[in-house]
């Protein structure tokens, strides 16, 4: 049986992601699609438009067999940490092959990037510590470093978002020795961080701006996602009387901040060189998120790794716990699946090296604790009728579409 992983966030799942899944298949003659999908919280820091349940039942609608949690202490981190979750993940699942999308949409780029990386491992490493001691923020400090080994140009750009997670994807198969195929697909119509839509397939960024930036109603943006993902973004509205956007969690997250002493904040996880002053200094002063990380942000601290503090800022998250937590993948989480995607698992259980837990339970591993935090930490923003009635579908298990 084949079966191809793709790593996705969904957040919307657009009509983008239909030729995704389209192309791995063709590319695969896959019978069986797994995705292994972030949870509450994504890999930019940001909380997801709606929650993991609805997302994965649009995916269940739109040709996917099985969606698994990515786990939070993999989801919501830079591209190398995000890569090895969500590929042993999908190893641990016994997929043949990953399908991802890029901007090169050559797979041969990607190894020959990875042999050159290799070769020149030593200078790539000096030139990333003297970028970083420079003052330039990791990423800037990557891509110099990536330019000085001759990987910024031509097809294989590492400067370029889907090129970074796909060369991280592809350099955790190698270097963990995987049986897995790596395969790539060429990005259509819209860049990942595009903000207008111009054409049916669009970017994830863009529809969420229409929503946010311009209100405007998701019915209107159904020429740009399947019906499935417009059903479960009106039924999630409905049910959580928001989309949830980091403007929400302004208040919470300021009285957490406003709250912690600089020890306490030097605690979480990304808090590090002296930025916790920096968070409370500007802390007195801000009146909105955007404002807030505005006054933050520095040539060393970027956006996303500002947004990334303070999601785990929000779910409580310390060094001490990612640290012991990403070593290694014990358990599956299963979202979601249809018939097909059962009948895989069935034949495959007996042959797992680690449980597939179908829900939230007391007798948790500590990883799914902290998955329990996100979550709460997720729906915090909600009245509490609709934040425990969502909730729920935590302790219930997976979503089945048979």
């Amino acid at each position: 049986m084949n079966v191809c992983g793709l790593i996705v966030e969904y957040n919307p799942f657009h009509n983008g992601h239909i030729y995704h899944i389209k192309e791995a298949q063709k590319a695969t003659n896959a019978d069986c699609m797994i995705a292994v999908m972030s949870g509450s919280f994504l890999q930019r820091g940001e909380p997801a438009i709606i929650d993991k349940f609805h997302r994965t039942k649009a995916a269940l609608l739109s040709g996917i067999d099985i969606v698994v949690e990515l786990p939070y202490v993999y989801a919501v981190q830079s591209s190398d940490l995000f890569a090895k979750g969500s590929v042993l993940t999908l190893n641990e699942l016994g997929v043949g092959s990953i399908c991802f999308g890029s901007e090169s949409g050559d797979i041969q780029q990607f190894n020959q990037a990875y042999t050159t990386y290799i070769e020149k491992q030593a200078s790539f490493q000096d030139m990333l510590k003297e970028a970083l001691k420079a003052g330039k923020s990791f990423p800037d400090a990557s891509k110099i470093a990536y330019e000085s080994i001759g990987l910024t140009k031509d097809g294989m750009d590492l400067s370029r978002p889907n090129n970074i997670l796909g060369f991280s994807y592809v350099k955790t198969i190698l270097e963990s020795k995987l049986a897995i195929q790596p395969l790539t697909i060429k990005r259509k119509n819209s860049e990942y961080h595009d903000t207008e839509i111009t054409s049916s397939i669009a970017s994830a960024t863009s529809i969420r701006k229409q929503i946010f930036d311009h209100h405007v109603q998701v019915s209107t943006l159904k020429h740009t996602m399947p019906t499935a993902t417009v059903d479960q973004l009106i039924a999630y509205n409905q049910e959580a009387t928001t989309f949830h956007h980091w403007e929400n969690y302004f208040p919470l997250l300021h009285y957490r901040v406003m709250t912690m002493s600089h020890e306490e904040l030097r605690l979480i996880h990304g808090v590090e060189e002296g930025i916790e002053h920096r968070i409370k200094k500007t802390a007195k002063d801000a009146h909105s998120f955007y404002e807030w990380v505005e006054r933050i942000k520095t040539k060393r601290y970027t956006w996303t790794r500002i947004q990334r503090i303070f999601v785990h800022l929000l779910t409580n998250t310390q060094k001490t716990e990612i640290d012991i937590l990403s070593k290694s993948i014990p358990y599956v989480r299963l979202l979601g699946m249809t018939n097909r995607g059962r009948d895989y698992l069935n034949k495959i259980k007996k042959d797992l090296n680690v449980p597939i837990y179908p829900k939230l339970t007391r007798d948790l591993h500590p990883m799914l604790r902290v998955e329990e935090r996100a979550s709460n930490a997720y729906y915090s923003i909600l009245p509490i009728k609709n934040r425990y009635a969502l909730m729920q579908q935590e302790f219930k298990g997976p979503i089945k579409l048979f």
